[in-house]
């Protein structure tokens, strides 16, 4: 829904959420005897930058085997594009998915609803009285059902250096000409304008989608899909004209081909760019104490208007969170509701939110104590949302875009190339979601049916945090 970041500023600073999940922890009884049982945990906590929250995690683990009698967690963590579109879907094809599972919302968990795979939360919210605790859950509900929960919520824009700013005698860009006025300025010195790292291709994308969404519109993405709009068309291929430009610039590094997403922040936390574009989840690593020379000189802000029906509107979601098996035992069950006690309580999420700088998924009484910077990015999100792109388009075009975008940045190919290929792989995807269901899945929808390789929200991926 669209006012759902102007309710999560407002919402956040006066609205409570059930007490600490120690509240809810009943622990074993004396002389207790217990069957021992094991239950699968998944994450996608393993970059150097996710240490706190899996720290967080390894809490909520403890936590649960002293709530549980007889309960063993097992965590397991992958990088997060192998578990999302390489291990998950095979497990769930297979019908023998991790117990608790980081998953992404929109068509990831469609599909998975859709192969009888995930576990409805509906009774369990509604027991443990959460449901409208959650700032919003569309991304997990299937037909008024709800699948999945959001661990937080993100942002996307542009953070900036305070201090070379001044120096610079910029001011922040509220138009696409005074964007283009800072980078040159930037340039003229010597600075790079934009960190960026484009061997991790997703990365790309986020300037990429907002700057589409600022010419063509929100609505843009969702007619690819239903074929009302194509990636050709002209609002969207000025987008793509413009972000060429830059690239012709050299308002990028050199050599970004080969720098991963980390090298992006690196650069910007030493000083060597005036601006990156990211998600809210990068601010801790921005701005990281003892780490970062820019850390009492880092901002954010939207980016700026293009001239479009998008201008004013930002990427912002609750899509990455954890699914649960559809085939749980009691016992595992048990330990299912007492993972979603402690992890999704006003405890861990302040706790998120203050050490790590990631954007609480549910109302907090209590901002005491977090980085100035999360004003900054709730001061940002307080306006019209639109969601990422490969929340919506197949993955297939995805790919294809990705690929295409790292060709535009090496000099291989040009925009309107890039467009065409891009509209003639959404035309084969669309022909094929088109298809009679039983051609589209080998036969069937049950549980045996062969899952679908179809689009997800992060792009090869937005993992927060």
């Amino acid at each position: 829904m669209n006012r759902k970041a102007s309710v999560l500023l407002s919402c956040i600073l006066g609205l409570a959420v059930v007490g600490s999940a120690c509240s809810f922890e009943g622990g074993r009884k004396s002389g207790e005897q217990a069957q021992p049982f094991t239950i699968s945990l998944r994450h996608v906590q393993v970059r150097d930058d996710a240490r706190p929250r899996l720290k967080m995690l390894e809490d909520v683990a403890s936590r649960m085997e002293a709530a549980v009698p007889g309960l063993k967690v097992e965590m397991e963590g992958l990088e997060d594009k192998v578990h999302r579109f390489e291990k998950l879907p095979a497990e769930m094809a297979a019908g023998a998915p991790p117990k608790i599972f980081d998953l992404f919302g929109g068509a990831d968990t469609h599909k998975y609803v859709k192969a009888n795979r995930l576990l409805d939360l509906t009774p369990i919210l509604g027991e443990l009285g959460l449901k409208e605790q959650f700032f919003n859950l569309d991304e997990f509900t299937v037909n008024g059902k709800i699948y999945g929960l959001p661990t937080a919520g993100f942002v996307e824009g542009v953070f900036y250096n305070k201090r070379l700013f001044r120096e610079l005698g910029a001011r922040v860009p509220a138009t696409w000409e005074e964007l283009l006025a800072v980078a040159e300025k930037a340039h003229a010195q010597g600075i790079t304008p934009f960190a960026l790292a484009s061997a991790d291709a997703w990365v790309i994308n986020m300037m990429m989608n907002t700057m589409w969404v600022r010419m063509a519109g929100t609505g843009s993405v969702p007619g690819f899909v239903d074929g009302t709009r194509k990636w050709n068309d002209p609002d969207v291929a000025e987008a793509f004209k413009r972000y060429e430009m830059l690239v012709q610039k050299g308002y990028f590094p050199e050599h970004s081909l080969g720098l991963k997403y980390a090298d992006q922040q690196t650069a910007f936390r030493q000083g060597e760019a005036a601006m990156v574009f990211d998600g809210s989840w990068a601010n801790s690593g921005l701005a990281a104490p003892g780490r970062s020379v820019v850390e009492d000189d880092v901002g954010f802000f939207n980016f700026p208007s293009m001239g479009g029906p998008g201008d004013g509107t930002i990427n912002a979601s609750y899509s990455n969170g954890y699914g649960f098996s559809a085939h749980l035992n009691t016992k595992e069950l048990e330990a299912v509701k007492v993972f979603i006690r402690i992890m999704f309580s006003e405890e861990m999420q302040k706790r998120q939110l203050a050490e790590v700088g990631i954007l609480p998924a549910m109302k907090l009484a209590d901002l005491s104590g977090v980085r100035p910077i999360v004003g900054e990015l709730l001061k940002a999100a307080d306006t019209r949302t639109f969601p990422a792109f490969d929340s919506i388009v197949q993955a297939k075009v995805r790919e294809v875009l990705e690929t295409g975008m790292q060709e535009l940045i090496g000099g291989k190919t040009t925009a309107v190339q890039l467009l065409e290929r891009v509209q003639q792989a959404q035309d084969n995807a669309n022909r094929e979601l088109h298809k009679p269901v039983q051609d589209r899945y080998g036969g069937g929808t049950g549980p045996s049916a062969r899952m679908e390789t179809s689009p997800g929200s992060s792009g090869g991926s937005r993992v927060i945090g």
